[in-house]
């Protein structure tokens, strides 16, 4: 601050300084600064000023940081997000696009900003499927306009197939949107998504074919959460609403919606450091099957609160929601932090709940210091939909690891239909001791039993039989006499996942010393010792699932099959055997023509994908918490009491 003097020399009346790197990028801040001497320090008085830190345009930002580095530093610094939005990609397929001859193995290329993102080349023709799940980022001062090129090359050359321009301003954010983009030769497409139709007009040139893909638009920092109980009375009103779109009489309305999940993600606590500095900067992103939301990036520290709220649309009551915690790197890398599974069926409505984290193989606690993330969700759905859902095609998750080979998993797939082969035997054996008179007061019985239901068998009956084995494993159930799971499994299988780290690390350091030649017959041997372990995982896996089925693993799934037997039972008892296969038979043959888009079903093997089998149900398991929060029993007390009223 100076004092001006006309014609003369300025008088120095103080100065003050401003740490820009503690104010927030587009807030106004009123600031008072204290003016003092710069050389002594003297107090001088005072100014206000009303400060706003603007981000720069888009052109200015790419010239600064050339000289001063990248975007994720500048966040890491202001301890906040420079992008406004996180748009996620998975890349699907490429259909009805004809590839010019000559031309071989199409990519894909995407651009939004400055930020590119090139696919891997296909050959699965004449419909090339990629199945890569890739992130680009959205700023509040750049373009909204999504380039998509596909290519496809002939040795060094390279030629653009297909090319257009998606509008993401036009697409609803935090909602996955299953896409199929109508692509045009030199010219901007259509797009359309299950939610709704076209979201502008095609042009008429020469069409490139339809792009398969998922895109979801999430990340905001924006804070959308109850905070006061005014809010929350809006909020039952809005609960009543969809209680009432999912009750039973308005059963046949849409059949494929099954319910709705909303899920609360408020903070998370004794994360690992992932950073040099001993912090992390961690985000969370909830996947329930293809649907794949996220929160934004809370910078330097291992206890983020986020306090988001996130929908999603029930197609299947027995799916799993998949809560990973990962820490954000330079370059917009990840690093894994921690993971949940939670099944829908397991949700407790309307309570804050404290979950462990839990490693990638979901079988043991992360890495940190006891860590976890306090979830609250809420499930509204509609039973009559999910028992007709459930015996239905399971729904495809596109983004699937790929099993590969290891000694350890194939070890542990022959014990686990060992298992199953020694509960035939155990089975077998009461047939023994029947059939041997071991006790002839028994086989005695048993034996007029079998007379008599040889005289008066009726088909009807065979599915009575059923029901009673169900009754014996329900008792058992009642009883507490079924476990989630056998801890010598779970303790098993620990041991067995660090057998498999140890022979990664091997793996790793042989695979370095050996030559090309080599390795590709060592590719062609896993190929076949992959395909065996996997089958044999595929019949332990379906064993385990019929087992799990009976003894109420899942009670929803167990109850359904029951309702089924019954009404199995009723059809027999009162509509003649040879009607009803008559009519099987009719309905496979004309199916093709009365119902040509159907897709072809057994709803038996449709029921029983939904069971979890022995590895699945740890994956599923909680861990119970170390350390007791401060302030969570308080949490669970306002959250009851907020549902009382």
């Amino acid at each position: 601050v100076f004092d001006y003097d006309w014609g003369l020399q300025d008088d120095f009346m103080g100065a003050a300084q401003i740490d820009l790197t503690l104010l927030e990028l587009g807030k106004q801040h009123e600031l008072c600064l204290q003016l003092r001497d710069t050389q002594n320090a003297e107090y001088l008085g005072e100014i206000y000023l009303d400060v706003t830190l603007i981000p720069q345009s888009r052109e200015e930002r790419e010239q600064s940081l050339q000289k001063t580095g990248k975007v994720t530093e500048i966040g890491r610094k202001y301890k906040c997000q420079v992008w406004s939005s996180v748009v996620t990609i998975v890349l699907i397929k490429l259909k009805n696009c004809t590839i010019p001859e000559g031309l071989c193995d199409p990519y894909v290329r995407f651009r939004l900003g400055g930020e590119k993102f090139k696919s891997k080349g296909s050959s699965r023709m004449p419909t090339p499927t990629w199945l890569e799940q890739f992130d680009l980022h959205l700023f509040d001062d750049q373009t909204q306009e999504l380039e998509i090129n596909v290519c496809a090359k002939e040795r060094s050359r390279e030629e653009i197939v297909a090319s257009t321009i998606m509008d993401l301003s036009k697409l609803e954010r935090e909602k996955t949107h299953k896409i199929k983009y109508k692509l045009n030769v030199g010219g901007s497409g259509g797009v359309s998504d299950d939610h709704g139709g076209d979201h502008h007009q095609n042009r008429d040139i020469t069409s490139g074919g339809i792009l398969y893909l998922l895109l979801t638009i999430s990340g905001t920092s924006t804070i959308a959460m109850v905070s006061d109980l005014s809010n929350y009375e809006r909020e039952i009103t809005e609960q009543e609403h969809i209680r009432k779109k999912y009750a039973p009489r308005r059963t046949f309305c849409d059949l494929l919606d099954v319910g709705v999940l909303t899920v609360r993600v408020y903070k998370a606590q004794g994360l690992t450091s992932a950073d040099l500095c001993g912090k992390s900067d961690p985000f969370c992103v909830l996947e329930l099957v293809n649907a794949r939301l996220q929160t934004h990036t809370e910078y330097k520290t291992l206890s983020p609160t986020w306090d988001k709220i996130f929908t999603f649309n029930v197609k299947d009551i027995n799916s799993v929601l998949e809560v990973t915690v990962f820490d954000e790197d330079p370059d917009y890398k990840v690093e894994f932090l921690g993971k949940v599974a939670i099944p829908l069926l397991s949700i407790n409505n309307g309570v804050q709940k404290w979950y462990s984290l839990k490693d990638k193989k979901l079988s043991a606690r992360a890495k940190g210091n006891d860590p976890k993330i306090l979830l609250e969700m809420r499930l509204i759905w509609n039973p009559i939909r999910a028992f007709i859902r459930t015996l239905n095609p399971k729904e495809e998750k596109y983004m699937q690891q790929d099993i590969k080979f290891k000694r350890q998993t194939l070890i542990r797939n022959v014990m686990r239909l060992k298992q199953l082969v020694l509960w035939a035997i155990d089975i077998g054996k009461y047939f023994e001791y029947w059939v041997e008179w071991e006790s002839p007061m028994h086989t005695i019985l048993v034996l007029i039993g079998f007379v008599v239901a040889c005289q008066f068998f009726e088909p009807y009956m065979a599915p009575i039989a059923l029901l009673l084995v169900f009754l014996k494993y329900y008792v058992a159930y009642s009883w507490g006499a079924s476990k989630f799971i056998d801890e010598d499994d779970e303790q098993q299988i620990d041991e067995d996942d660090q057998q498999d780290d140890q022979q990664d690390d091997q793996d790793d350091e042989k695979a370095k010393e050996e030559k090309k030649s080599l390795k590709e017959r060592v590719a062609a041997v896993q190929e076949v010792t992959q395909l065996v372990q996997n089958t044999i995982g595929d019949i332990a896996s379906f064993g385990e699932k019929i087992k799990n089925l009976l003894n109420f693993s899942v009670p929803f799934l167990s109850y359904l099959a029951i309702v089924l037997l019954i009404a199995v039972t009723i059809v027999l008892y009162f509509i003649p055997i040879r009607y009803l296969i008559m009519g099987w038979g009719i309905n496979k043959f004309t199916r093709k023509i009365l119902r040509p888009h159907t897709i072809p079903n057994n709803e038996l093997l449709d029921l029983l994908s939904r069971v979890p089998d022995n590895e699945e149900k740890i994956y599923y398991k909680e861990l119970t918490t170390i350390d007791s929060v401060d302030g969570g029993d308080k949490l669970n007390k306002d959250s009851r009491r907020k549902q009382k009223l």
